[in-house]
């Protein structure tokens, strides 16, 4: 084990003067190269201390040349300068570099960063270990994605019951989104469960969507509520009545006037009062439903969407969060009532929202995955190394979905989950270089099929994520920094354990 880790530290030490091969004008790459020799130097000291050897003098040698950098500045660059240049030869004629080596090769670099020198065996099991972990993880959110949806799929048949022969919103079946029922969650056991309900017109009324540009933030999408003709004059039929023709009619007057009184402000849908006319409609349902004697049920407070808190006899809370969607056309994109933004959002405005197509996206990827597929432990392990930096796990969760669209399927296995990981980072670095991480659902040419989309997305430029790292060169300086921090918490988690 001390052998190896002499000879990592002895191979690293001289791999840490790479970076100043051409790359003369950042002057404090020296500074930084002399730095790490000398931290080297101190660890390879305790190691001659610590352990016997049976050759001292060639321990001695070597601590002495680790000592004198400036030796291994001017010895090294020629070696350096010959290596690189069979390097490049050695590419012209093999233009094609297997994906699978390069990652091979950076992932042993990357063992031998994180820890001070544990055996392959050693990492093996680690990995193997975080990898049981999240497992565990992931099959209690499964028992609990199937409780939400039974939870979620009797309370709407118990609201579509009481709604049938009003003029209010007609409820559809809700659909399970977000990192919970993708598999994967940052918070784990704690995770929120989100679920979007999308919402149609009432019988005599219609949605017209106004829709803001494209990634434009603030959103400034409305849905706007117009009355039309629901006159039949079918041979043998009564005509049927039509508020837009028989407004003057008491039934219809009361009937319109309610509906665009209390869930509309003027002509619009308002994102407030319908999640208060949901929250209401919930509370006076909850004691129809079976599983109210499973659980004691609380409503959170929420502007925009409908929370809920569910305790059972144990004292285990499962939260639920119900938010509102009006879909585009037949497309998997939606307007939702629940938006990401910190700034004051009107009550009439909605967010465009890609979860019902990320959602379809990963349950495609599963059917075509092998059944020790990685993908998910390399989301969640990933994401538990964003806490307090300045990536979303909506920007990792971009990286990987572009990866998972590039990277065969069975690429994705356990054995290769070094590898993805390193792809990753190695990704998400390369987008902080260029200050530009693509939207994966604008001007996507390599879409599923089974993935619905408007066709003005499928013509459109893409979009940048990343658009505020150019206007602002401090945000990106940090970005960088917080992509340091993150890399570091990774390779000390997956290789330390810690």
């Amino acid at each position: 084990m001390a052998a190896t880790r002499v000879l990592a530290l002895l191979v690293l030490s001289i791999f840490q003067f790479l970076p100043m091969v051409g790359d003369e004008q950042d002057d404090g790459k020296h500074e930084r190269v002399q730095q790490r020799v000398e931290q080297l130097s101190l660890e390879m000291t305790r190691l001659l201390q610590d352990h016997e050897w049976s050759s001292l003098d060639w321990g001695a040698l070597v601590f002495a040349a680790l000592q004198q950098w400036q030796f291994w500045a001017i010895a090294g660059v020629p070696v350096l300068l010959f290596r690189l240049c069979w390097w490049l030869r050695k590419r012209s004629q093999r233009p094609e570099i297997s994906h699978e080596e390069e990652c091979s090769s950076s992932s042993t670099e990357l063992e031998e960063e994180a820890c001070e020198g544990g055996d392959s065996d050693e990492e093996g099991r680690l990995v193997r270990d975080y990898a049981k972990r999240i497992q565990l993880s992931v099959k209690s959110m499964a028992y609990r994605r199937q409780v939400v949806e039974e939870l979620a799929s009797d309370l709407l048949t118990v609201l579509q019951g009481r709604l049938s022969n009003s003029f209010f919103l007609a409820l559809q079946p809700a659909i399970g989104v977000g990192s919970a029922f993708e598999g994967w969650s940052p918070a784990g056991h704690d995770a929120v469960y989100h679920l979007l309900v999308p919402v149609k017109p009432p019988r005599g009324h219609t949605f017209h969507l106004e829709l803001g540009a494209a990634g434009e933030m603030p959103a400034k999408n409305c849905v706007r509520v117009e009355l039309e003709c629901t006159c039949t004059r079918d041979q043998g039929m009564e005509n049927v009545l039509c508020f837009l023709h028989q407004r003057e009619e008491g039934l219809g007057r009361n009937q319109v006037l309610s509906f665009l009184g209390i869930l509309c402000t003027g002509s619009y849908l308002d994102i407030e009062k319908t999640a208060r006319w949901f929250q209401k409609l919930v509370r006076s349902a909850w004691r129809e439903m079976p599983q109210s004697r499973l659980y004691t049920m609380k409503v959170l407070p929420s502007s925009r969407s409908c929370k809920l808190q569910l305790t059972n006899a144990s004292g285990r809370s499962l939260f639920i969060e119900m938010m509102f969607g009006v879909q585009r056309g037949d497309s998997d994109i939606f307007l939702s009532s629940q938006t990401a933004e910190a700034a004051f959002t009107p009550s009439t405005t909605w967010a465009e929202t890609y979860d019902v197509a990320e959602a379809k996206f990963f349950r495609h990827v599963a059917r075509q995955a092998p059944r020790d597929t990685s993908h998910l432990q390399c989301l969640q392990l990933c994401a538990g190394s964003l806490v307090g930096t300045g990536f979303s796990s909506d920007v990792l969760k971009t990286v990987v979905m572009h990866l998972l669209n590039t990277i065969p399927p069975s690429s994705w296995r356990r054995r290769e989950f070094l590898m993805r990981l390193q792809d990753i980072m190695w990704y998400l670095h390369g987008c902080l270089e260029e200050k530009c991480l693509h939207h994966f659902f604008f001007g996507n040419e390599n879409m599923p099929e089974d993935i619905v989309l408007p066709a003005a997305f499928q013509v459109a430029e893409p979009i940048n994520l990343f658009q505020c790292l150019l206007q602002d060169p401090a945000a990106h300086a940090k970005a960088l920094r917080d992509f340091e921090e993150v890399q570091g918490r990774l390779t000390r988690l997956v290789f330390c354990g810690d």
